[in-house]
């Protein structure tokens, strides 16, 4: 389950008519100050404060780093030198990056991180595919030529061949390759006519779930290719409906559910030129298990990664390509559960990397094998690089030469993620990255050189070109914040409801409000597992919105509770069989603490509101207490028994094993329990969290006989995207608020005076 507030949808400034004249007239630098409004923060791409350059990327020969600019263009940057220049004007790229795009197929492409082009092997030509048109333009003469139409929309993942001659991607879910320069069409290398079957495909679960982002990989010698094949024969299907044309459209979404047949896995090898496919029979239970992850180890040796249902062993093979024979070289044991670190890093022909969890806190752990017989044996452990309790977020690079590896850790500095070095023997740990907050690098392909993105919570984004030893010099910064004083949240530090664990947080109060009793407070928290969000980092359009709550006179608390991630093993796996009375005692017990300490808030008037799981914690929250007047759940999950078959079960189990579970932490058992006016919020074409959830969920409510507010948007996916929908969403969730909370006499009917009767 995924966070969903930080797309970029485009503002428009909309004020008061009988000042917007004299204040559209004025340079932005003599604006005084104004009230922030949502279409000013929602209603369109734009951003007060610019958007930073974003899906950077590095060249095979580390020379060039580019991104999309303004105007469409294809940047380019030439580290040392720091002076952007347009390597491909936005005119010849303008009609590829323009193509209309179905509404799920743009959700996909910016949920799952396809790229609009990628480099090709030599650093000379770059391939673009926008809706299956595939052009490959040539930097040296300027020019451009269409090699091919994958007819594909999202999904069809194309690569080069690593020597550069070949340019793979998928088609109606099987595996083709055509020559780079277009002299011949396209030849399929497997040919399932099945439907249900995927052949290097990547289906909805395993690119939400795994985090899986290709299931088909070239040999480094370019002549095999191994592939995932899923089969989705026994996997059920839910109806997404597109109510919009006049015969409404059904699209079957292939979609397990706990307890429901996974799709089948296996990995497959085929010979570049075409030709049969070899299998490998890795031991898993079939339509139970899973392949997170595969590829080559060298082009005489694949490696596969094996997951159970229960997700509690994480094993790695090897397997000879040629003979199909194959060899257990890591298996690993969790009582709970895995988090999602599937990632396996090799370093040069010997060795690789893997994060765990094991000692409590998630660390890099580095093992080593035989190169010479590498399916001789099992993988040894040679060595844990770091230690201590924080949390590695992420490998960020690896340089064999140097002996080196980069990452991501909130080390020292629980709110922040910096940049890390320490050699593969263990040694000379150092952070490299400077400047509070949280820092995003991208690494070039050796040699160490990077590019950082980092914020705080107070200053917005900048971009920079860093050398190995983090000596960095700023290239793009973040336009000054004209018409507008931001207000700087109050850092928090609580405890948890177990009066032992310390949880982090921030407070977000109205200036000059001190009267006793006189500010409402909403609680917004996400409170799901696998996610971190007290960060010292900038927060966007959503801080933004958080300035507006403040300025219309509302406090916004946001606390880490346990059961989320990013705080080590047993602070997140107090999740595990335990979804809702754990996280919500924590996000009480902080309330309980900060209104004392801050007695302009009112206890009288308390609000929540989230999205996705912080969605379905709000509808949890205000039928486990009578303490909150309003809520807004956006896109919630009301009955775990909905929700796919990956994350739930990794957290909750079987339904057949802990029904009772099941029954207690799902909000639909709980609603006829409801308090306080509920403001609901669903994308009829959310392929994540369906709408079902929202439907079941308000039935109960009738039956019930307790009001409710419901606002649906056709054809959008979880994230409601786009300027005119999150502009009403936003507006949406002010009004209820205001109605509901700010005046909650006033706000409410004979209905809702009922409902608060009825309670007492």
């Amino acid at each position: 389950m995924e966070r969903t507030l930080y797309i970029h949808p485009r503002p428009c400034f909309r004020f008061l008519a009988v000042t917007a004249a004299a204040l559209c007239a004025l340079p932005l630098h003599a604006q005084p100050n104004h009230p922030w409004t949502v279409p000013e923060i929602w209603g369109t791409s734009a951003n007060p404060t610019g958007n930073p350059p974003g899906g950077m990327v590095w060249s095979p020969d580390g020379k060039h780093v580019t991104w999309i600019g303004d105007h469409g263009n294809l940047m380019e940057i030439e580290p040392p030198s720091t002076k952007p220049e347009v390597l491909l004007p936005g005119s010849k790229i303008d009609s590829l990056l323009s193509a209309p795009v179905p509404e799920r197929d743009r959700d996909h492409r910016a949920r799952y991180g396809e790229p609009d082009y990628i480099w090709s092997p030599d650093s000379r030509h770059i391939l673009f595919d926008t809706d299956g048109e595939l052009w490959l333009f040539d930097l040296g003469s300027g020019t451009g030529v269409r090699i091919g139409n994958t007819g594909m929309a999202s999904g069809d993942d194309p690569k080069f061949s690593p020597n550069g001659q070949f340019v793979s991607f998928l088609r109606n879910h099987n595996l083709y390759v055509l020559p780079a320069d277009g002299s011949r069409a396209a030849t399929a290398l497997t040919g399932s006519r099945d439907p249900n079957v995927l052949d290097g495909g990547v289906d909805w679960v395993y690119l939400e779930e795994l985090d899986a982002r290709s299931n088909y990989f070239w040999s480094p010698d370019s002549r095999q290719i191994a592939f995932l094949q899923m089969n989705e024969t026994e996997v059920p299907e839910y109806p997404l409906t597109d109510w919009i044309p006049v015969h409404a459209k059904v699209h079957e979404q292939r979609y397990p559910q706990p307890g429901d047949p996974n799709p089948g896995v296996r990995v497959g090898i085929v010979p570049a030129g075409g030709g049969s496919t070899r299998w490998l029979h890795i031991p898993l239970q079939e339509g139970d298990d899973y392949i997170p992850r595969f590829g080559w180890v060298n082009s005489r040796v694949v490696w596969v990664e094996t997951l159970s249902r229960n997700q509690q062993h994480l094993d790695l093979w090897f397997a000879d390509p040629h003979t199909g024979q194959i060899a257990l070289v890591l298996a690993q044991s969790e009582p709970k559960y895995f988090t999602t670190t599937y990632d396996v890093r090799f370093v040069g022909d010997n060795q690789f990397l893997i994060l765990s969890w094991r000692d409590g806190h998630t660390h890099i752990y580095r093992y080593t094998f035989n190169p010479g017989d590498p399916m001789g044996g099992q993988a040894q452990l040679a060595d844990q690089l770091e230690s201590g309790n924080y949390e590695v977020e992420t490998i960020a690079g690896v340089d064999a030469d140097k002996q080196t590896v980069w990452y991501l850790s909130n080390q020292d500095h629980p709110r922040q993620e910096q940049i890390w070095a320490v050699q593969l023997d263990s040694s000379n740990r150092h952070q490299i990255s400077q400047g509070a907050g949280v820092h995003h690098p991208e690494f070039a392909p050796r040699g160490g050189h990077f590019i950082d993105t980092y914020s705080s919570m107070m200053d917005p984004p900048a971009v920079a070109a860093c050398e190995a030893t983090g000596d960095c010099t700023p290239f793009w910064k973040s336009a000054p914040l004209h018409g507008h004083k931001l207000i700087a949240p109050v850092l928090l530090k609580l405890t948890a409801a177990d009066s032992m664990t310390t949880l982090y947080g921030t407070l977000l109060l109205p200036p000059h409000r001190t009267q006793p009793r006189s500010v409402p407070l909403i609680v917004n928290p996400y409170g799901g597992p696998d996610v971190g969000e007290a960060r010292d980092a900038w927060g966007g359009k959503s801080f933004y919105f958080d300035q507006l709550l403040a300025e219309h006179g509302f406090a916004v608390l946001h606390v880490d509770n346990r059961g989320m991630g990013g705080r080590g093993r047993a602070f997140e796996q107090v999740c595990f069989h335990n979804f809702g009375p754990p996280q919500f005692a924590d996000q009480m017990a902080a309330i309980d603490q900060v209104l004392p300490r801050y007695p302009q808030l009112d206890p009288r008037r308390l609000g929540w509101w989230g999205w996705s799981w912080g969605g379905s914690f709000t509808l949890f929250a205000l039928s486990h207490s009578d303490s909150f007047l309003a809520g807004v759940s956006v896109a919630p999950v009301t009955d775990w028994r909905n929700y796919d078959s990956i994350y739930t079960e990794r957290y909750m189990g079987l339904p057949s094993e802990d029904a009772d579970n099941y029954t207690a932490d799902s909000d639909v058992t709980s609603a006829a329990n409801l308090h306080g006016r509920l403001l609901i919020m669903h994308g009829t074409g959310d392929d994540n969290v369906h709408i079902e959830n929202t439907i079941q969920y308000i039935e109960k409510l009738i039956k019930a006989r307790i009001p409710y507010d419901l606002n649906l948007f056709p054809r959008k996916t979880h994230s409601i995207a786009g300027p005119d929908d999150r502009t009403v969403l936003f507006e949406k969730l002010l009004d209820h608020f205001e109605r509901y909370l700010m005046n909650p006499e006033a706000g409410e009917g004979r209905s809702d005076r009922a409902q608060r009767d009825r309670h007492r």
